[in-house]
Protein backbone atom coordinates (compact mmCIF):
# COMPACT_ATOMS: atom_id res chain seq x y z
CA UNK A 1 0.00 0.00 0.00
CA UNK A 2 3.01 2.62 1.22
CA UNK A 3 4.73 1.67 -2.76
CA UNK A 4 1.66 2.53 -4.16
CA UNK A 5 1.05 5.51 -2.19
CA UNK A 6 4.69 6.39 -3.40
CA UNK A 7 4.53 5.88 -6.87
CA UNK A 8 0.92 7.59 -7.26
CA UNK A 9 3.01 10.92 -5.60
CA UNK A 10 5.93 11.06 -7.86
CA UNK A 11 3.00 10.76 -10.82
CA UNK A 12 1.45 13.78 -9.66
CA UNK A 13 4.57 15.93 -8.46
CA UNK A 14 5.86 14.93 -12.41
CA UNK A 15 2.57 16.52 -13.74
CA UNK A 16 2.94 19.35 -11.82
CA UNK A 17 6.60 20.34 -12.04
CA UNK A 18 5.80 20.48 -16.36
CA UNK A 19 3.08 22.54 -17.46
CA UNK A 20 0.40 21.32 -20.11
CA UNK A 21 1.86 22.14 -23.66
CA UNK A 22 5.31 23.57 -22.17
CA UNK A 23 8.52 23.61 -24.06
CA UNK A 24 12.33 23.91 -22.73
CA UNK A 25 14.18 27.15 -23.19
CA UNK A 26 16.59 25.39 -25.76
CA UNK A 27 13.73 24.34 -27.96
CA UNK A 28 12.27 27.99 -28.60
CA UNK A 29 16.07 29.58 -29.85
CA UNK A 30 19.74 29.89 -29.06
CA UNK A 31 21.83 31.79 -27.42
CA UNK A 32 23.80 34.75 -29.06
CA UNK A 33 27.44 34.19 -29.99
CA UNK A 34 26.54 29.98 -30.20
CA UNK A 35 26.09 29.99 -34.02
CA UNK A 36 27.08 27.50 -36.82
CA UNK A 37 29.97 28.68 -39.49
CA UNK A 38 30.05 27.81 -42.71
CA UNK A 39 33.50 26.25 -44.11
CA UNK A 40 33.91 25.95 -48.36
CA UNK A 41 36.56 24.92 -49.88
CA UNK A 42 38.00 23.28 -53.56
CA UNK A 43 40.14 20.55 -53.87
CA UNK A 44 40.92 17.53 -55.75
CA UNK A 45 39.33 13.92 -55.94
CA UNK A 46 41.57 11.27 -57.47
CA UNK A 47 40.91 7.13 -58.32
CA UNK A 48 38.23 7.36 -60.49
CA UNK A 49 37.31 5.06 -62.84
CA UNK A 50 37.50 7.51 -66.11
CA UNK A 51 34.62 9.04 -64.80
CA UNK A 52 36.33 12.77 -63.58
CA UNK A 53 36.71 15.91 -65.79
CA UNK A 54 37.68 16.11 -69.42
CA UNK A 55 40.50 18.72 -69.67
CA UNK A 56 38.92 21.57 -67.21
CA UNK A 57 41.51 24.45 -66.63
CA UNK A 58 40.90 25.05 -62.98
CA UNK A 59 41.01 20.75 -62.35
CA UNK A 60 44.66 21.00 -64.57
CA UNK A 61 46.06 24.09 -62.19
CA UNK A 62 44.67 21.80 -58.82
CA UNK A 63 46.57 18.55 -60.32
CA UNK A 64 49.83 20.78 -60.67
CA UNK A 65 49.12 21.54 -57.28
CA UNK A 66 48.87 18.09 -56.41
CA UNK A 67 51.74 17.31 -57.77
CA UNK A 68 54.00 20.58 -56.58
CA UNK A 69 53.04 19.41 -52.71
CA UNK A 70 55.07 16.05 -53.68
CA UNK A 71 58.56 18.27 -54.82
CA UNK A 72 57.25 17.17 -58.55
CA UNK A 73 57.22 19.78 -61.15
CA UNK A 74 55.68 19.32 -64.28
CA UNK A 75 56.99 20.56 -67.74
CA UNK A 76 55.41 23.66 -69.08
CA UNK A 77 52.76 23.13 -71.82
CA UNK A 78 52.29 19.84 -70.15
CA UNK A 79 49.00 18.67 -68.70
CA UNK A 80 48.21 15.47 -66.59
CA UNK A 81 45.20 12.91 -67.14
CA UNK A 82 41.76 14.08 -65.96
CA UNK A 83 39.63 11.71 -66.70
CA UNK A 84 40.62 9.62 -63.45
CA UNK A 85 40.38 13.18 -61.08
CA UNK A 86 37.98 15.82 -60.27
CA UNK A 87 37.63 19.24 -59.25
CA UNK A 88 35.48 19.44 -56.31
CA UNK A 89 33.74 21.65 -53.65
CA UNK A 90 33.70 20.94 -50.45
CA UNK A 91 31.33 22.31 -47.56
CA UNK A 92 31.04 21.61 -44.03
CA UNK A 93 29.51 23.22 -40.72
CA UNK A 94 31.49 24.13 -38.00
CA UNK A 95 29.80 23.96 -35.07
CA UNK A 96 29.80 26.31 -31.70
CA UNK A 97 32.49 25.80 -29.55
CA UNK A 98 34.33 23.23 -31.88
CA UNK A 99 37.75 22.59 -30.81
CA UNK A 100 40.82 21.71 -32.74
CA UNK A 101 41.68 17.98 -33.37
CA UNK A 102 37.77 17.13 -33.65
CA UNK A 103 36.39 16.07 -36.72
CA UNK A 104 33.49 17.16 -39.26
CA UNK A 105 31.30 15.41 -41.87
CA UNK A 106 32.46 16.81 -45.47
CA UNK A 107 30.18 17.04 -48.43
CA UNK A 108 32.09 16.90 -51.67
CA UNK A 109 30.75 18.05 -55.14
CA UNK A 110 31.66 18.12 -58.51
CA UNK A 111 32.49 21.24 -60.22
CA UNK A 112 33.16 20.56 -63.74
CA UNK A 113 31.67 17.96 -65.97
CA UNK A 114 32.86 14.96 -63.76
CA UNK A 115 30.23 12.24 -64.21
CA UNK A 116 30.71 10.09 -61.18
CA UNK A 117 33.03 10.49 -58.00
CA UNK A 118 32.25 7.19 -56.71
CA UNK A 119 35.61 5.45 -55.83
CA UNK A 120 37.59 8.56 -55.47
CA UNK A 121 39.88 9.95 -52.64
CA UNK A 122 39.84 13.32 -51.90
CA UNK A 123 43.52 14.93 -51.74
CA UNK A 124 44.04 17.20 -48.56
CA UNK A 125 42.43 20.48 -48.97
CA UNK A 126 42.13 23.68 -46.74
CA UNK A 127 38.57 24.97 -45.87
CA UNK A 128 37.84 28.58 -45.37
CA UNK A 129 35.63 30.65 -43.36
CA UNK A 130 34.02 34.05 -44.24
CA UNK A 131 36.76 35.92 -43.52
CA UNK A 132 39.21 33.95 -45.23
CA UNK A 133 41.28 31.95 -42.46
CA UNK A 134 41.61 28.43 -42.53
CA UNK A 135 39.28 26.58 -39.81
CA UNK A 136 39.56 23.04 -41.55
CA UNK A 137 41.67 20.42 -43.41
CA UNK A 138 39.92 17.89 -45.45
CA UNK A 139 40.82 14.00 -46.48
CA UNK A 140 39.16 11.11 -47.22
CA UNK A 141 37.60 8.39 -49.10
CA UNK A 142 33.61 9.67 -50.56
CA UNK A 143 31.26 7.56 -49.43
CA UNK A 144 28.90 8.06 -52.97
CA UNK A 145 24.70 6.87 -52.80
CA UNK A 146 24.31 7.48 -56.41
CA UNK A 147 25.40 5.20 -59.25
CA UNK A 148 25.90 6.65 -63.27
CA UNK A 149 25.98 4.15 -66.24
CA UNK A 150 26.56 5.02 -70.09
CA UNK A 151 26.50 2.59 -72.99
CA UNK A 152 28.19 2.15 -76.25
CA UNK A 153 25.15 3.73 -77.72
CA UNK A 154 24.75 6.53 -75.91
CA UNK A 155 21.76 4.97 -73.49
CA UNK A 156 22.42 6.23 -69.58
CA UNK A 157 20.95 5.12 -66.45
CA UNK A 158 21.47 7.35 -63.41
CA UNK A 159 20.08 6.64 -59.89
CA UNK A 160 20.37 9.07 -57.39
CA UNK A 161 23.21 12.00 -57.59
CA UNK A 162 26.96 10.33 -58.35
CA UNK A 163 28.62 13.16 -58.56
CA UNK A 164 28.24 14.40 -55.32
CA UNK A 165 29.29 12.24 -51.98
CA UNK A 166 30.07 12.49 -48.15
CA UNK A 167 33.62 12.09 -45.99
CA UNK A 168 32.28 11.10 -42.67
CA UNK A 169 34.63 12.63 -40.16
CA UNK A 170 36.70 13.62 -42.93
CA UNK A 171 37.91 17.06 -41.73
CA UNK A 172 40.04 17.80 -38.39
CA UNK A 173 39.45 21.11 -37.31
CA UNK A 174 42.56 23.38 -37.03
CA UNK A 175 41.42 26.46 -35.10
CA UNK A 176 38.01 27.53 -32.93
CA UNK A 177 35.89 30.29 -33.32
CA UNK A 178 36.79 32.80 -31.05
CA UNK A 179 32.70 33.69 -30.27
CA UNK A 180 33.83 36.66 -27.35
CA UNK A 181 29.85 35.74 -25.56
CA UNK A 182 31.78 34.92 -22.46
CA UNK A 183 33.10 38.44 -21.84
CA UNK A 184 29.86 40.77 -23.13
CA UNK A 185 28.30 42.63 -20.59
CA UNK A 186 24.97 40.69 -21.08
CA UNK A 187 23.77 37.02 -21.87
CA UNK A 188 21.14 36.96 -24.58
CA UNK A 189 19.02 34.54 -25.70
CA UNK A 190 17.47 35.28 -29.03
CA UNK A 191 13.53 33.05 -29.73
CA UNK A 192 13.91 31.31 -32.98
CA UNK A 193 10.17 33.24 -33.82
CA UNK A 194 9.67 36.46 -32.84
CA UNK A 195 6.43 36.87 -30.59
CA UNK A 196 6.42 39.88 -27.38
CA UNK A 197 4.34 37.19 -25.21
CA UNK A 198 6.91 34.67 -25.44
CA UNK A 199 9.79 36.38 -24.81
CA UNK A 200 8.25 37.81 -22.05
CA UNK A 201 7.42 34.40 -20.43
CA UNK A 202 10.96 33.26 -20.85
CA UNK A 203 12.39 36.69 -19.09
CA UNK A 204 10.04 35.45 -16.12
CA UNK A 205 10.80 31.88 -16.06
CA UNK A 206 14.34 33.02 -16.02
CA UNK A 207 13.72 35.37 -13.58
CA UNK A 208 12.10 32.56 -11.30
CA UNK A 209 15.09 30.38 -11.56
CA UNK A 210 18.10 32.78 -10.94
CA UNK A 211 16.87 36.03 -9.24
CA UNK A 212 14.03 38.57 -10.28
CA UNK A 213 14.87 41.53 -12.11
CA UNK A 214 18.28 39.51 -14.06
CA UNK A 215 16.21 39.03 -17.09
CA UNK A 216 14.26 41.16 -19.32
CA UNK A 217 12.93 41.09 -22.71
CA UNK A 218 14.69 43.92 -24.81
CA UNK A 219 11.86 43.17 -27.51
CA UNK A 220 10.05 40.01 -28.99
CA UNK A 221 13.32 38.32 -29.97
CA UNK A 222 16.27 38.85 -27.46
CA UNK A 223 15.72 38.67 -23.73
CA UNK A 224 18.72 39.79 -22.04
CA UNK A 225 20.34 38.36 -18.90
CA UNK A 226 22.51 39.32 -16.37
CA UNK A 227 25.35 36.75 -16.05
CA UNK A 228 29.07 36.56 -14.40
CA UNK A 229 31.93 36.76 -16.73
CA UNK A 230 33.91 34.15 -17.48
CA UNK A 231 32.97 31.11 -20.17
CA UNK A 232 32.84 28.13 -16.76
CA UNK A 233 30.29 30.31 -14.94
CA UNK A 234 28.15 30.92 -17.72
CA UNK A 235 28.32 28.16 -19.43
CA UNK A 236 26.74 26.53 -15.88
CA UNK A 237 23.77 29.47 -16.03
CA UNK A 238 22.94 28.85 -19.82
CA UNK A 239 22.52 24.82 -18.79
CA UNK A 240 20.45 25.67 -15.86
CA UNK A 241 18.66 28.06 -18.23
CA UNK A 242 17.79 25.87 -21.29
CA UNK A 243 16.41 23.75 -19.43
CA UNK A 244 13.61 25.61 -17.95
CA UNK A 245 9.99 25.04 -19.16
CA UNK A 246 8.15 27.81 -20.39
CA UNK A 247 4.57 27.57 -22.04
CA UNK A 248 5.43 29.96 -25.52
CA UNK A 249 2.31 31.98 -26.80
CA UNK A 250 -0.31 30.39 -29.45
CA UNK A 251 0.74 30.84 -33.26
CA UNK A 252 -1.18 33.46 -34.78
CA UNK A 253 -4.08 32.41 -37.40
CA UNK A 254 -2.51 31.18 -40.18
CA UNK A 255 -3.52 29.14 -43.28
CA UNK A 256 -0.40 27.80 -45.24
CA UNK A 257 -1.38 26.53 -49.10
CA UNK A 258 1.15 24.68 -51.25
CA UNK A 259 0.36 26.19 -54.66
CA UNK A 260 2.56 23.04 -56.26
CA UNK A 261 1.31 20.36 -54.49
CA UNK A 262 -2.38 21.55 -53.68
CA UNK A 263 -1.56 21.01 -50.12
CA UNK A 264 -3.50 23.31 -47.67
CA UNK A 265 -2.82 23.51 -43.86
CA UNK A 266 -4.93 25.42 -41.21
CA UNK A 267 -3.75 25.54 -37.69
CA UNK A 268 -6.14 25.72 -34.50
CA UNK A 269 -6.24 29.34 -33.97
CA UNK A 270 -8.06 30.06 -37.13
CA UNK A 271 -11.61 31.26 -36.78
CA UNK A 272 -14.45 32.40 -38.85
CA UNK A 273 -17.11 34.86 -38.28
CA UNK A 274 -20.42 33.84 -39.57
CA UNK A 275 -20.80 33.58 -43.70
CA UNK A 276 -22.70 31.85 -45.92
CA UNK A 277 -20.15 29.47 -48.76
CA UNK A 278 -21.47 28.00 -52.04
CA UNK A 279 -19.51 26.30 -54.04
CA UNK A 280 -19.83 25.22 -57.71
CA UNK A 281 -18.52 23.46 -60.26
CA UNK A 282 -18.56 23.70 -64.12
CA UNK A 283 -17.46 20.36 -66.40
CA UNK A 284 -17.08 20.82 -69.55
CA UNK A 285 -15.99 17.71 -71.83
CA UNK A 286 -14.89 17.19 -75.46
CA UNK A 287 -15.63 14.14 -77.52
CA UNK A 288 -13.64 13.77 -80.59
CA UNK A 289 -15.01 11.14 -83.10
CA UNK A 290 -13.75 11.52 -86.48
CA UNK A 291 -15.22 9.61 -89.49
CA UNK A 292 -14.07 8.06 -92.77
CA UNK A 293 -15.20 9.61 -96.03
CA UNK A 294 -15.13 7.54 -99.24
CA UNK A 295 -15.51 9.00 -102.33
CA UNK A 296 -18.16 7.50 -105.05
CA UNK A 297 -17.27 4.59 -107.42
CA UNK A 298 -15.45 5.64 -110.70
CA UNK A 299 -15.30 9.16 -109.32
CA UNK A 300 -12.06 10.74 -109.20
CA UNK A 301 -12.29 11.96 -105.39
CA UNK A 302 -10.33 10.64 -102.80
CA UNK A 303 -10.80 9.03 -99.14
CA UNK A 304 -10.97 11.93 -96.77
CA UNK A 305 -11.17 11.80 -92.73
CA UNK A 306 -14.28 14.45 -91.67
CA UNK A 307 -13.91 15.69 -88.01
CA UNK A 308 -16.93 15.11 -85.81
CA UNK A 309 -17.19 16.82 -82.25
CA UNK A 310 -19.43 16.63 -79.82
CA UNK A 311 -19.10 19.17 -76.35
CA UNK A 312 -21.15 18.94 -73.37
CA UNK A 313 -21.38 20.84 -70.17
CA UNK A 314 -22.37 19.68 -66.99
CA UNK A 315 -22.63 22.36 -63.81
CA UNK A 316 -22.89 20.83 -60.37
CA UNK A 317 -24.41 22.86 -58.12
CA UNK A 318 -24.06 22.71 -54.10
CA UNK A 319 -26.35 23.92 -52.09
CA UNK A 320 -25.19 27.00 -49.76
CA UNK A 321 -23.63 26.31 -45.81
CA UNK A 322 -23.90 28.49 -43.39
CA UNK A 323 -21.05 28.97 -41.56
CA UNK A 324 -21.30 29.77 -37.29
CA UNK A 325 -19.64 32.67 -35.37
CA UNK A 326 -16.52 31.65 -33.84
CA UNK A 327 -16.16 28.35 -36.26
CA UNK A 328 -13.22 26.19 -34.79
CA UNK A 329 -11.19 23.95 -37.01
CA UNK A 330 -13.24 21.07 -37.23
CA UNK A 331 -15.99 23.34 -37.98
CA UNK A 332 -14.19 24.19 -41.11
CA UNK A 333 -12.86 20.78 -42.20
CA UNK A 334 -16.72 19.82 -41.86
CA UNK A 335 -18.33 22.76 -44.30
CA UNK A 336 -15.33 21.80 -46.93
CA UNK A 337 -16.16 18.48 -46.91
CA UNK A 338 -20.07 18.79 -46.89
CA UNK A 339 -19.80 21.30 -50.33
CA UNK A 340 -17.01 18.57 -51.94
CA UNK A 341 -14.46 21.07 -52.57
CA UNK A 342 -10.94 20.08 -53.57
CA UNK A 343 -7.73 21.24 -52.01
CA UNK A 344 -7.22 23.96 -55.63
CA UNK A 345 -11.34 25.02 -55.06
CA UNK A 346 -10.36 25.64 -50.82
CA UNK A 347 -7.77 27.87 -51.53
CA UNK A 348 -10.56 29.84 -53.21
CA UNK A 349 -13.10 29.51 -50.81
CA UNK A 350 -10.53 30.96 -48.00
CA UNK A 351 -9.66 33.53 -50.06
CA UNK A 352 -13.13 34.82 -50.65
CA UNK A 353 -13.82 34.45 -46.66
CA UNK A 354 -10.61 36.34 -46.16
CA UNK A 355 -11.50 39.27 -48.76
CA UNK A 356 -15.50 39.45 -47.11
CA UNK A 357 -13.59 40.05 -43.54
CA UNK A 358 -15.30 36.39 -42.30
CA UNK A 359 -11.75 34.73 -42.12
CA UNK A 360 -9.56 37.04 -39.67
CA UNK A 361 -6.04 35.00 -40.41
CA UNK A 362 -2.75 35.28 -42.76
CA UNK A 363 -2.81 33.78 -45.84
CA UNK A 364 0.04 32.33 -47.29
CA UNK A 365 1.00 31.39 -50.51
CA UNK A 366 4.29 28.90 -50.87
Amino acid sequence: MMKRFLTLALLILASLSTPAFAERVKDLGQFEGLRVNQLTGYGIVVGLAGTGDDSLEYATQGMKGVASRFGITLPAGVNPALKNSAAVIITADLPPMAKPGQRLDITVSALGKAKSLRGGTLMMSPMRGADGQIYAMAQGNLAVGGLGVEAADGSKLSINIPSAGRIPSGATIEQAVLNGFGDTPLLTFNLAEADLTTAQRVAQSINASIGMGRARAMDAVSIAIEAPTGVEGRSTLMSQIENLYVDPADAPARVIVNARTGTVVINGAVRIRPAAVSHGKLTVKVDEDPRIVQPAPFSKGETALEPSSTITVEEHRSPMFAVQETASLSDIVKVVNAIGASPADLVAILEALKQAGAMKAELVIL
